[in-house]
């Protein structure tokens, strides 16, 4: 099992400081809604630029846009695994790999850092759309909104499961995985927003 956090906490409360100026340590917290208003907004300028300037069939548009949705729950599940959870062997790794996901694990229940800050999300949803313009063109005005609906879902469900109880549905195993990932068992349960690619590449975990 990787050692995610640093800190040996058994109640996992409080917040990191992470930064000594205070200015930068304001700046590296966020409420969850903000980027998420940040990616849906853009989201739907970008579909509206794709209906109005381009000749895309709807019905295909909204191929693209599921495809776009369905790219982000893999991209989501690659980047936990393998980034997120990266062996620090370097002390520029450790640093790194502390500073993006290791601080969540010793403090799960911080809220203000369930989510990059503002100028961070807005820089990665425009550096997204230049990578795919470049890729497929005009395709590219639909299948960044649904990559966006996907980023704003993760976030969404990841605020949740750790801000409430769990509900009495079908929906009760992403509180359950994400709690085994957390508390149990870094290596399993990388999928926050849905178990698909859990289920598809053997990573989900094993229930006692």
């Amino acid at each position: 099992m990787k050692k995610i956090g640093r800190l040996d906490r058994p109640d996992n409360n409080g917040s990191a400081q992470m930064f000594h100026n205070p200015v930068l340590e304001k700046l590296s917290r966020t409420h969850i809604s903000i980027p998420i208003i940040m990616f849906l907004v853009i989201g739907g300028v970008s579909i509206y630029k794709g209906i109005t300037t381009t000749e895309t069939p709807i019905l295909l548009g909204i191929g693209i846009l599921l495809l776009g949705l369905l790219s982000f729950t893999f991209v989501e599940y690659m980047m936990h695994k393998y980034f997120f959870h990266m062996v620090p062997n370097t002390k520029l790794k450790d640093k790194l790999q502390y500073s993006v996901h290791g601080v969540h694990h010793d403090y799960p229940k911080d809220k203000d850092r369930l989510a990059m800050p503002p100028f961070i999300s807005g820089l990665y949803a425009l550096i997204l759309y230049v990578v795919f313009d470049f890729i497929m063109g005009d395709y590219a005005w639909y299948f960044l909104p649904g990559f966006l609906v996907g980023y704003s879902l993760y976030l969404g469900v990841h605020y949740v499961v750790h801000a409430y109880q769990p509900p009495k549905n079908f929906l009760k195993s992403l509180w359950v995985n994400h709690a085994i990932h957390h508390y149990k068992n870094p290596d399993v349960a990388f999928g926050v927003s849905s178990p698909l690619w859990d289920f598809i590449l053997g990573t989900m975990p094993k229930r006692d």
